[in-house]
This record gives C-alpha cells, sequence and structure tokens, in this order.
C-alpha cells in the first residue's frame, strides 16, 4: 500500500502545478527507475519523474518495450515514490495493461496510484484511447498522453521512426492531442517528430506538450535518465545531449576497486574497525 504520509498537497509538484506551467515555465523531465537516482533528480529541481516501461532495455537489457509487466512496473514506481519528495511521478502503463478494455486499464492504472503511491500514468496513443483517458480521470486517476512515436507500436509502425512528416500525418497528430486534451490528460509526451510539426501541435493544445526529439518548441522535454547520464552501452539517438560519462567514470571506480582488492591495497587500515585485544599473539 502506498505511504500514508503522502498526502494531497504536501508535494511541491501536482497535476495543476504541472498544467498551470503552460506557456510560463519549461519543464525538465526524466525517466527515473530505483531510489537513489529519484532522490538525486528531484533534488536536482526536476518536476516531473516518469518511471517509463523504457525500463525494459535500460535496466532490464530488453531489446524493446514489450517484455515489460505490471509487477515490474509496480516494483520500480513504488521505488522512484519513495525518493521523489517534490516531484510528480508519473508510471508508464506497459503493454497489454490497458489495451484489453477499459476496465482492465482503470484496474491496472489504480494498482499504480493504490499500491505504488504513483501521482499519475501514462498511456500511449491518440484519439482512439480517448474513452480510457476519460474514463481514468473520472475515476481520479489522472493521465499523461503519449503520441508521435509510440515504443509498444513499434511493430505496426516498423520501428523506431520519425512520425508527422506528411501533411496528413501532422494533421492527426493534431486532432490526437486535440482529442486527448479534451478527453481530460493533463500533459502530452510528444516523441519522434520534426520540430514544425511539434510547434503546430503545441500551439493547438491548452496542455503541456513535453518533446522527446521534437525540438524545442515544446512546454517541456523529458530524456531517458540512462542517455544524458552517459549510462548507456548503445548510441543514443539523434536528438540525446550527453550531459555526463557516467559509464566511464563507473567503469574507471570497478577497475581501481578489482585492482586494489588483488594488489592487497583495499582495505587498508583505516577501512578497518579497532583491533578487538579478544585474540592474544
Amino acid at each position: 500500500m502506498a505511504d500514508c504520509a503522502k498526502i494531497e498537497g504536501m508535494k511541491v509538484w501536482n497535476v495543476a502545478k504541472i498544467m498551470a506551467s503552460k506557456g510560463v515555465e519549461r519543464l525538465p523531465c526524466v525517466t527515473a527507475y530505483d531510489y537513489a537516482f529519484a532522490k538525486l533528480a528531484d533534488a536536482a529541481g526536476i518536476p516531473l519523474l516518469l518511471v517509463g516501461d523504457s525500463l525494459g532495455m535500460a535496466v532490464m537489457g530488453h531489446s524493446s518495450t514489450l517484455p515489460v509487466t505490471m509487477e515490474a512496473m509496480l516494483h520500480h514506481t513504488a521505488a522512484v515514490v519513495r525518493g521523489a519528495g517534490s516531484a510528480l511521478v508519473v508510471a508508464d502503463m506497459p503493454f497489454l495493461s490497458y489495451q484489453i478494455s477499459i476496465s482492465e486499464g482503470l484496474r491496472n492504472a489504480g494498482r499504480f496510484l493504490q499500491e505504488a503511491g504513483a501521482d499519475a500514468v501514462k498511456i500511449e496513443g491518440g484519439a482512439f484511447r480517448a474513452e480510457l483517458v476519460r474514463a481514468l480521470v473520472q475515476n481520479g486517476i489522472p493521465v499523461l498522453g503519449h503520441i508521435g512515436l509510440t515504443p509498444q507500436s513499434c511493430n505496426v509502425i516498423g520501428g523506431y521512426k520519425v512520425q508527422g512528416r506528411t501533411r496528413a500525418d501532422a494533421d492527426r497528430l493534431v486532432e490526437d492531442a486535440t482529442a486527448l486534451a479534451a478527453a481530460g490528460v493533463f500533459a502530452l509526451v510528444l516523441e519522434c517528430v520534426p520540430p514544425d510539426i511539434a510547434a503546430h501541435v503545441t500551439a493547438a493544445v491548452p496542455v503541456p506538450v513535453i518533446g522527446i526529439g521534437a525540438g524545442a518548441a515544446c512546454d517541456g522535454q523529458v530524456l531517458v535518465m540512462h542517455d544524458l547520464l552517459g549510462l548507456t552501452d548503445r548510441k543514443p539517438p539523434k536528438f540525446v545531449k550527453e550531459y555526463a560519462d557516467l559509464a566511464g567514470t563507473v567503469q574507471t571506480a570497478f577497475a581501481t576497486y578489482a585492482a586494489e582488492v588483488r594488489e592487497g591495497v583495499f582495505p587498508a587500515p583505516g577501512h578497518a574497525y579497532t583491533p578487538s585485544g579478544a585474540i592474544q599473539t
């Protein structure tokens, strides 16, 4: 069960404040998957932490998000919630947790709030998800929408490709964004679309549009934590800026530790407790 100390109004960032940021301030958002990094991101002033199903690739070593289960998402969401004192925590609903029926989606979304302590959920899909969004919001579950490139549909769209390149596709993105906003989403993730189209979508809706690979005109940005920290073993997408090389730092630390253990340098006397004197030599 969620921590009872987390009472409405205690957080600095909530759904109402995220919505009110439209046109006022840009929202820097990141994914998070555990307590330690969630606490660091929260302390840095990140307003929204997304427990993304991207953990399938970033944390679990899968080639896509599709194998990620509800149990895995609940586990990681609860850890992030424990580390986030001020940030809004959004749980990504994994593949097949909401596609089967509205009642199934409502049940699983409710578990994220009730069992893991999330503040909201994210679902992928455009106007055809409006009925589900409306049902969730009417039942007290805030929803972050997600349009453009939707990774859970990678097998249908033929991989991870830029979306909205044609006029028809661009119009459809605006229609999707408008329908989701009308259904009650508090914000939208817009992934992998040309910047001019992203600007058009952003201007078309009254809720914040959070871009990932969608240019600078969006109301906010989100990046996968492992990408921006340089913790990935794959080439990051074009839209990623690496703000650190933690993979190199961590590997060097491991190598130094291993060498010191082998050479008998660690542990040094300063890393040991005071001798007890119980054994006389």
